[in-house]
């Protein structure tokens, strides 16, 4: 049995201390927000973000971040993006030598481009970190639902380690080194789910669908490999996996937001009707920048940012994408000769 310690009591971080506990841990779980942990220790349930999923008892819910870090054998780091660099900053103080962190979040710091394991690190450079990630609604994995992820971790032991707190019956754990890969995957795919959302709240059917997700899979690989990460991990769990999931499911704040959009709504709007940190929004722009950076084209993601910030109506952006210059699918592939 693992000490463990949630850190965010959103959907996503109750979602994973309720299958924690039943794996035979010790779960405690921790927000900055005080009603949320009254709410939790009264109702053990999170009735705003993950109703109808019962907590036991024996679990424990604190908003002393202290507490909440010190001596546990996991912490796992379930914020939204945006708040992953002033939650690691105030951890670090309490984390010791060696303690493992798995970030769950995805997302990429607009003004620094980091990814959300770079922030930890440089934040709290004592730890360990990993990350979890894969085709895996908290509102599904709350409900015993059977769904498979990647660990990622620099350490095959660590990555193991955490393969065998985490699965269990419903829940299949994979592992895999490729921990910029897994995170690239994760927060790129948010701002493909918008785009597709957008083509929902446009009125478009399953033609538009199939090409967002398969084109969208191929700008994020194409980022992705040119700033290290592997062409495997693109097309498994993390890649094409996390990508059906989020564009093709209710479940996806990003593919509501983007219905939103597409129906008229503005980015503001959108989010504010969603009621929970839309991450694609947060990722877009840093995804140009890595692309300016990298010097890599991305025509689904640029023209989400032209809609999100400015002001470009949903289906001029549609009409761009469909009128851009004739290409080839793939440039690798040998014609025969004239």
């Amino acid at each position: 049995m693992a000490n463990i310690s949630v850190i965010g009591a959103g959907s996503w971080g109750t979602a994973l201390a309720l299958l924690l506990h039943k794996n035979g841990h010790q779960v405690t779980v921790w927000s900055v927000i005080e009603d949320e942990i009254e709410m939790l220790k009264k109702e053990h349930e999170h009735k705003d973000k993950l109703p109808g999923v019962r907590l036991p008892e024996e679990m424990a819910f604190t908003t002393d971040l202290e507490a909440a870090v010190k001596d546990k054998d996991v912490l796992v780091l379930a914020v939204p993006s945006p708040y992953t660099r002033s939650t690691s900053h105030n951890m670090a103080q309490y984390v010791q030598d060696g303690q493992v962190i798995v970030n769950v979040a995805k997302g990429v710091e607009e003004n620094t481009l980091m990814t959300l394991s770079q922030i930890i690190e440089e934040e709290i450079p004592q730890a360990e970190v990993a990350v979890l990630s894969g085709p895996s609604h908290a509102e599904e994995v709350g409900r015993g639902m059977p769904t498979t992820i990647v660990v990622g971790a620099k350490r095959k032991a660590t990555a193991e380690y955490l393969q065998n707190i985490f699965m269990n019956e419903v829940f299949r754990v994979y592992i895999s080194p490729d921990v910029l890969g897994i995170e690239l995957g994760a927060a790129l795919k948010n701002v493909v789910a918008l785009a597709a959302g957008i083509a929902d709240g446009l009125g478009f059917g399953d033609n538009t669908k199939a090409a967002l997700i398969t084109r969208g899979i191929s700008e994020i690989a194409r980022l992705g490999i040119a700033m290290g990460g592997k062409a495997e991990t693109f097309s498994g769990l993390t890649g094409i996996g996390d990508l059906i999931v989020t564009c093709a499911s209710m479940h996806s704040r990003n593919r509501r937001a983007g219905i939103l959009i597409g129906q008229g709504y503005t980015m503001e709007q959108a989010m504010a009707e969603v009621k929970m940190v839309v991450e694609g929004v947060y990722s877009a722009k840093a995804a140009m920048g890595l692309a300016g950076k990298y010097n890599v084209q991305l025509p689904i993601i640029e023209q989400v940012n032209a809609v999100l910030f400015e002001g470009q109506p949903a289906k001029q952006a549609v009409e761009n994408l469909m009128l851009r210059d004739k290409k080839i699918e793939n440039p690798l592939l040998p014609w025969e000769e004239d």
